[in-house]
């Protein structure tokens, strides 16, 4: 049977994201400060958007003079086939201004005279370090390599195989340059683990404690599980005698990097703002800094121009239009949508809201999806990194969907609430005698939380309580 090539037609059915609905789920999970880099970018690509200067005020003293001559003179102007005027009848609302959905509030420059300045990060001190340090290239070069790959906690997240080829130098200079580095401020520096950092801090700070280099050493497994009557057998010591070599090892810093790491601070900007009024919540998409938007007159005259003179610049002007058109309505439809979602939000929790953590309830994505009539990923493009300004606090949108467990009465129970019901039980149980995973599920149980006991052990983990033989152990040698 002979091979060969043919072209066929045939017609079939699927989905296809048009472009305007492409942009619409780009913007869905953006927060405030990403929409405005966004609103910058497309103004600079697309001559048919600007920002509009006025302020509310003015809009509405100039809206009646907007509003006579728009269908006489710049919808003429603008659009002259019926296909043209039928598309521009689509986006009438843009065309007299009245998308204001977007405010542009005038801030003061800041008076950068006010603001501290930056503190050197952990690898330019050490970059400076080994510059005073190493004097030979290829000494140079490698620390420079090494430096480049220590992490924020100070460990070295490469091997010393890799960093050989890479410098093409042995190991063993490798090496070297590395326990040079390691003596650098912050001591233990570049270590390729928490034993090495530790014992190169006890050198340098000149701790010679026998015990307590065994304990470095070899018994590390037992200090992190604080086993310390069974770290006072081995080691044929008395506990009090464990409890002061834990003071010591309290000294060192088992994240040597954390020393000189920036910390950063990250400012929240709320996306939506609760507020209560007489008996009821006011509910507001934030657009505080997002500049408010309009077509651009000037090209949008040009347009009918050059439908006569320039098709080729007609065209173009044309798909600009159509893609300012898409871009407001796609923001317009990103401030519908959360309003709807933190609408039904504050209705669904309005007594977390008045009464606290107690009264939370239950919420999934897909009962908030049926109930607005959207998909369940269109809410969980909503819900990403957004956060709520309410009368209780600032949340992040993700904080109010969490499953449900039915208590004995029927009752649906947030595993939010079980979470902060059982931090409360820990924080207030008998040190000597903590409660147990089981112990907790069963006080759990006599007030209507009936979980089981893996469910607990699940919940402790995700509230970083340790288990109760280590709590124990943790109070026992605070007490020696």
């Amino acid at each position: 049977m002979a091979l060969k090539q043919q072209l066929n037609q045939k017609q079939v059915q699927k989905m296809v994201l048009a472009p305007a609905l492409q942009q619409a789920i780009k913007l869905l999970p953006l927060t405030n400060l990403e929409i405005i880099e966004v609103i910058d970018a497309e103004l600079s690509e697309n001559p048919m958007l600007e920002k509009k200067e006025e302020s509310v005020n003015e809009a509405q003293e100039s809206q009646k003079e907007k509003e006579k001559d728009s269908d006489s003179d710049e919808k003429d102007e603008l659009m002259e086939t019926d296909e043209d005027k039928e598309f521009e009848a689509m986006y009438e609302q843009y065309f007299d201004n009245r998308f204001n959905s977007f405010s542009l509030e005038k801030k003061e420059t800041p008076d950068y005279e006010n603001f501290v300045s930056k503190e050197p990060s952990l690898w330019e001190r050490l970059d400076w370090q080994a510059n005073m340090t190493f004097f030979d290239s290829k000494e140079k070069e490698i620390a420079e390599y090494i430096i480049g790959n220590i992490d924020e906690d100070g460990y070295l997240v490469t091997s010393l195989e890799d960093i050989s080829d890479s410098v093409d130098a042995s190991p063993d200079k490798v090496d070297k340059v590395r326990k040079k580095i390691m003596k650098f401020d912050p001591m233990g520096v570049g270590s390729l683990s928490l034993k090495e950092a530790l014992l190169v801090q006890l050198d340098i700070l000149k701790i010679n404690k026998r015990n307590l280099r065994k304990i470095i050493n070899d018994h590390l497994d037992l200090l992190e599980e604080s086993r310390y009557e069974k770290l006072a057998k081995v080691l044929d010591i008395p506990l009090s005698q464990v409890k002061e070599l834990m003071e010591e090892i309290k000294r060192l810093n088992p994240k040597p990097g954390r020393k000189y790491t920036q910390e950063r601070t990250d400012y929240i900007v709320p996306d939506i703002i609760v507020e209560k009024q007489d008996d009821h919540y006011t509910i507001k998409v934030n657009s505080e800094g997002i500049p408010s938007l309009k077509i651009n007159k000037f090209y949008r005259k040009l347009i009918s121009r050059a439908s006569k003179e320039n098709p080729e610049a007609y065209e173009f002007l044309k798909t600009k239009l159509k893609k300012a058109f898409w871009f407001l309505r796609s923001l317009d439809q990103r401030n519908n949508t959360i309003h709807k979602v933190a609408d039904f939000i504050v209705d669904k929790q309005k007594d977390f809201i008045e009464q606290g953590l107690d009264c939370i309830k239950p919420l999934t994505l897909i009962e908030l999806a049926d109930e607005i009539g959207v998909h369940e990923s269109t809410v969980g493009r909503v819900v990403a990194n957004k956060h709520m300004m309410t009368p209780r606090g600032v949340f992040p949108l993700k904080y109010f969907f969490h499953k449900a467990l039915s208590g004995d009465s029927g009752e649906e129970v947030s595993t939010l609430r079980i979470k902060e019901k059982m931090k409360q039980l820990v924080d207030h149980e008998d040190k000597k005698n903590p409660l147990s995973d089981v112990e907790i599920s069963d006080v759990l149980a006599k007030e209507d939380f009936n979980i089981a006991r893996r469910t607990v052990a699940k919940y402790r983990k995700q509230l970083n309580i340790p288990p109760s033989h280590i709590r124990k152990r943790k109070y026992l040698m605070e007490e020696t």
